[in-house]
């Protein structure tokens, strides 16, 4: 999946990630990029076409999937880390909102578009998928549904030509890390690094040095073997 001359939407356009990853697509030829913000969004380039969208609001999505024609490749990164404990589900249930629910809706909401062209869907993780960072748990809880809910919808939309995409990030100089003391990658380098990895072909994609340590153990590991078994029992025409 080239990105030259395709139509990406990106949630969480607005800054971090989701803003080098907008600068990304462009640079590579995009022909033009959705930029999903909750926040207005002002942009020089005329590719750049801003989608008022909360991950959260159905009647946001459902406008958004009407007015967007044409979609090759769907980037969910729209996500939120909040510090906890586990004792308050609220903080729990709001983050798996944003981090699954959310992904989950975009997908299903620009499946049309999606399948039409033959796209992909990226949907941006963490390390955290993979193993808790216990000072945020129940960020971590959401990401480690993630992988899974890609795992299904790969076997689920293969037979469309629709392709998934998981993208297990290290720590990334962003707002959300602001606080963390530890080495971190630039946003512009994850994002070529993601981009790199759809161009590849790579279900999962690992785009920074921190992030790349785990890459092997990940795809030859029993979770990916798993994977494959259980792919075989998705019926033909689904």
């Amino acid at each position: 999946m080239n990105v030259a001359n395709k139509t990406v939407l990106i949630t969480g356009a607005n800054r971090g990630i989701g803003r080098a990853l907008l600068e990304e697509a462009l640079a590579r030829g995009a022909k033009r990029v959705y930029a999903g913000t909750r926040e207005p969004l002002h942009h020089q380039d005329s590719r750049v076409i801003a989608l008022p969208l909360d991950v959260t609001n159905a009647s946001q999505i459902e406008r958004a999937a009407s007015q967007v024609d044409v979609l090759d490749i769907l980037v969910n990164n729209a996500g939120i880390a909040l510090y906890d404990n586990l004792t308050d589900p609220e903080t729990v249930e709001r983050q798996f909102a944003v981090n699954v629910m959310g992904p989950l809706k975009m997908s299903n909401a620009f499946l049309p578009q999606l399948k039409r062209s033959k796209g992909a869907i990226v949907n941006n993780l963490s390390l955290a998928a993979i193993a808790a960072l216990p000072v945020v748990p129940g960020y971590s809880l959401s990401k480690a549904a993630s992988p899974n809910m890609a795992q299904s919808l790969r076997a689920l939309l293969a037979g469309h030509g629709v392709t998934v995409h998981s993208v297990f990030l290290g720590p990334i100089d962003t707002d959300m890390n602001r606080g963390m003391d530890i080495p971190k990658s630039p946003a512009t380098l994850a994002a070529s690094g993601i981009f790199d990895g759809l161009e590849r072909g790579e279900d999962d994609i690992f785009p920074d040095p921190a992030s790349r340590q785990a890459a092997d153990g990940w795809r030859n590991g029993i979770a990916k073997g798993m994977e494959r078994e259980f792919a075989a029992y998705v019926p033909v025409g689904v």
